[in-house]
């Protein structure tokens, strides 16, 4: 008796919010599949699609909410998320011969069990924000902190050191997500400081691969516990 008003009020909210609902799903679809993912260029592939979901997202908000902002908030997205950053991670990837499974801490089913909970504590903290906003805003929100909980459990997780930084990649995508569905997007100036850090952090955590590599002859981050016994 209580679904068919649900899908009834479901259906009434307009278009936009209807599209920026069900590109939050996605994204937060995308991050369990990263968590279930054992190949590091899986991972930057599914990065690149959290990317382009992001891109698609603001794209609708600039559209039902008439900000030019946010079109170029989504030309700087695809830019940097889609294009430049999966093709410096797979360049890296490559000339690092880093193309196998990556390792985790826990199995994967006990893994996506930890990613439920943190999906449900997400939306338990997000309920007494969500009740003064928006109808988009009212779910999004939740989704955006499960997907920044989420890339989280993936870098503390994970041994590799660039399966660690698809997960921090991943977390900006998730506060990217925020910002623009529950507050209609940063001040461009923001935006682009922080696409701007984020590539430069890429660069200079790539040359920091490459020293670990020449030192240890592998990625794994274990390996640097050997310091503290020298």
């Amino acid at each position: 008796m209580t679904a068919a008003p649900s899908i009834v009020s479901a259906a009434a909210l307009p278009l936009a919010t209807q599209l920026i609902h069900l590109f939050a799903a996605l994204l937060l679809l995308l991050s369990f599949a990263m968590l279930a993912q054992r190949r590091v260029v899986n991972l930057v592939n599914l990065f690149a699609a959290q990317g382009a979901t992001l891109v698609a997202c603001a794209v609708v908000v600039a559209y039902s909410t008439h900000q030019p902002d946010l079109y170029q908030s989504a030309a700087l997205t695809f830019v940097l998320k889609v294009l430049v950053l999966p093709y410096v991670l797979h360049k890296l990837i490559g000339r690092l011969h880093a193309e196998w499974d990556t390792e985790t801490l826990v199995n994967i089913p006990t893994m996506q069990i930890i990613g439920i909970l943190l999906v449900i504590f997400a939306f338990v903290l997000a309920q007494p924000i969500s009740q003064f906003a928006g109808a988009a805003t009212r779910s999004t929100l939740g989704q955006a902190i499960a997907v920044v909980f989420l890339a989280f459990l993936m870098m503390i997780v994970r041994r590799k050191a660039i399966a660690q930084v698809v997960g921090f990649l991943a977390m900006e995508n998730g506060l990217l997500f925020a910002a623009t569905s529950a507050t209609h997007g940063m001040p461009m100036v923001v935006e682009l400081g922080i696409g701007l850090d984020v590539l430069v952090g890429v660069f200079i955590l790539g040359i920091f691969f490459f020293q670990i590599r020449e030192q240890f002859d592998s990625l794994d981050l274990q390996h640097m516990e050997t310091l503290k016994e020298d």
